[in-house]
């Protein structure tokens, strides 16, 4: 019939993200914190304090060992996710929450020995998928030591 058009159909409402238990911060899929991008220790430390469950125990024991094995390493918050680097290298890790587990990025991880076990289509990332209760502190600082001192991503 000329002169009518149809009707377009309702948009669903969308679900509400979950809250962290206090109700202060958005967790994303799989529980990943949402902070806002930002540069230093801070918003890493907001991050880390909002990993849900084991997974925020799993934060500081990452951002302790990567303090440790780091002299003056830098810090930031991008895409809800922290990144660690070195001035004047760029940023060499990155950690993300997933469901079952705290997924960290060796950005130049290809370079590092022994491999880490994760590998996708950047040929030169890998990642250490880490579960609850099975954390090698040993072997992750030692690849955290052989990453710092390679050349890393510039996220400007």
């Amino acid at each position: 019939m000329p002169g009518k058009t149809a009707k377009k159909p309702k948009k669903a409402a969308k679900k509400p993200l979950p809250r962290s238990a206090d109700g202060k911060v958005v967790l994303l899929s799989g529980g990943n914190p949402q902070i806002a991008k930002a540069d230093g220790d801070a918003p890493v430390q907001k991050y880390i304090k909002y990993m849900p469950g084991w997974k925020s125990d799993v934060g500081r024991r990452l951002d302790a060992v990567i303090e440790r094995e780091v002299p003056n390493v830098q810090k930031c918050v991008r895409w809800n996710s922290p990144f660690y680097g070195v001035e004047g290298m760029g940023w060499f890790l990155n950690v993300h929450v997933m469901t079952r587990y705290v997924k960290v990025t060796f950005f130049q991880g290809a370079a590092l020995q022994p491999l880490p076990p994760g590998s996708g289509k950047d040929p030169d990332a890998r990642w250490y998928d880490i579960y609850e209760d099975a954390f090698d502190e040993k072997q992750f600082a030692e690849w955290v030591r052989q990453a710092a001192a390679l050349p890393g991503w510039d996220l400007r």
